[in-house]
C-alpha cells in the first residue's frame, strides 16, 4: 500500500475544499438557508461567483498538482490566495448571524491552508 506524500495530500486537500465549497452552497440553497436571495440578490450573486471561481480553481489546481502540469503550481498559489480571503471573510457572516457552528471549521481550514501553502512555497521544486 502506497502512503500519500505531502505533495499528493496538498493536491487532494485543494480538491476536497473546492468540492466542499460547492457542496456547502448547494446544501444551503436546497435547505432554503440563504435569506440573502430575497434581501440582497446582487450582492449574493457576486459573492457566489467569487466562491465558485475559487472552488473551481482549487479543483483545477489540485488536478494540476497531481498531474505535475506546468501551470499547477501557479494555479495553486492563485486559488490558495482566493481561498484565504474567503476563509477570513466567511466566519464574519456566521458570527454576525449567531451561527457559531461553522466558525471552528473555518479556523481549521485556515490553519491547514497556511500549513500547506508554507510547504508548497518552501518546496517549490517538487511542484514545478
Amino acid at each position: 500500500m502506497k502512503i500519500l506524500n505531502l505533495k499528493s495530500i496538498t493536491a487532494l486537500l485543494a480538491i476536497f475544499i473546492g468540492l466542499s465549497m460547492i457542496a456547502m452552497w448547494v446544501m444551503f440553497y436546497l435547505t432554503g438557508s440563504i435569506p440573502e436571495i430575497e434581501t440582497r440578490p446582487l450582492e449574493l450573486a457576486l459573492h457566489l461567483l467569487a466562491e465558485f471561481i475559487t472552488a473551481v480553481l482549487l479543483i483545477l489546481a489540485g488536478l494540476g498538482l497531481i498531474k505535475s502540469t506546468s501551470w499547477g503550481y501557479s494555479a495553486y498559489l492563485l486559488a490558495t490566495g482566493m481561498l484565504l480571503y474567503t476563509l477570513i471573510m466567511s466566519p464574519g457572516y456566521f458570527l454576525q448571524t449567531g451561527d457559531f457552528f461553522y466558525v471552528p471549521m473555518f479556523a481549521v481550514f485556515i490553519l491547514l491552508t497556511l500549513y500547506f501553502l508554507r510547504y508548497v512555497l518552501l518546496n517549490r521544486e517538487q511542484f514545478e
